[in-house]
């Protein structure tokens, strides 16, 4: 992974030490250097980068004040002579606050965390885009009781739980029992947003409160993962995960 990266500072000598720094990190590909927020912005406006090191104190706008007018930010490495700005840095969400004069292996691991949160966003945005939906693209459903058809809002179900010839459809507010097998409450529940985890119950992958030792934990009640739907449970969590 290459970070496209600028730096801006209002010292030619500070410059030349952020462009001889980054030509020795094979990651930092440095698109340019700026020695004013006026050209900054106007830079910024028709360009993206991905890593921006800032300088505080300037002339005209300070880095401060450069950060605050830009809609879309970067990520940001403040660097100055100066540590008052430690505190306001933190305020702004910057990554990293170097002191000058700046040591390279100071540089070399701020770069490094530079990097690892790229590759945290990129892994949660690929994520993102494989990851199934939660819910049920089907609203609602009928189920059949004893005495009449219901009406079941997909979004509402925490499990599905088979007692004898009957499943038991519970949210937080009813408890359906409807005479079906396993085969029709599949029919009814094929949609991603619902999981098959032992022959008495499927669960909505969105009410799961937590998982631990093959249990699950919906409302008040810990249901169990069997051997058989383990695999395919684990499966779809795993598409879930966040970094």
């Amino acid at each position: 992974m290459k970070i496209n990266c600028i730096a801006v500072d209002d010292e030619p000598l500070a410059l030349d030490i952020i462009k001889a720094y980054c030509a020795k990190v094979p990651f930092l590909n440095l698109l340019g250097t700026f020695s004013n927020a006026i050209d900054t912005l106007e830079y910024l406006r028709h360009n993206s980068v991905d890593l921006m090191f800032l300088d505080i104190q300037m002339e005209e706008l300070t880095g401060i004040q450069l950060l605050n007018s830009l809609k879309s930010k970067p990520l940001v490495i403040f660097t100055t002579a100066y540590d008052q700005y430690a505190i306001q840095g933190f305020d702004l969400d910057v990554l990293d606050y170097l002191l000058k004069p700046i040591p390279f292996e100071r540089f070399v691991k701020s770069a490094n965390k530079a990097l690892e949160q790229m590759q945290k966003e990129k892994t949660i945005v690929s994520e993102k885009k494989e990851r199934p939906p939660t819910s049920n693209t089907n609203t609602f459903f009928f189920v059949k009781t004893e005495t009449r058809i219901e009406k079941v809002n997909a979004s509402e179900v925490l499990y599905v739980e088979g007692m004898g010839d009957y499943w038991r459809i519970v949210t937080k507010t009813r408890r359906i029992m409807t005479l079906m097998n396993a085969k029709g409450i599949e029919e009814i529940l094929h949609e991603p947003g619902f999981c098959r985890v032992h022959k008495s119950f499927f669960v909505a992958v969105d009410k799961i409160e937590f998982v631990e030792r093959k249990q699950i934990k919906i409302g008040e009640i810990l249901i169990p993962i069997s051997d058989t739907y383990s695999k395919n449970f684990f499966d779809l969590i795993e598409k879930h995960k966040m970094m």
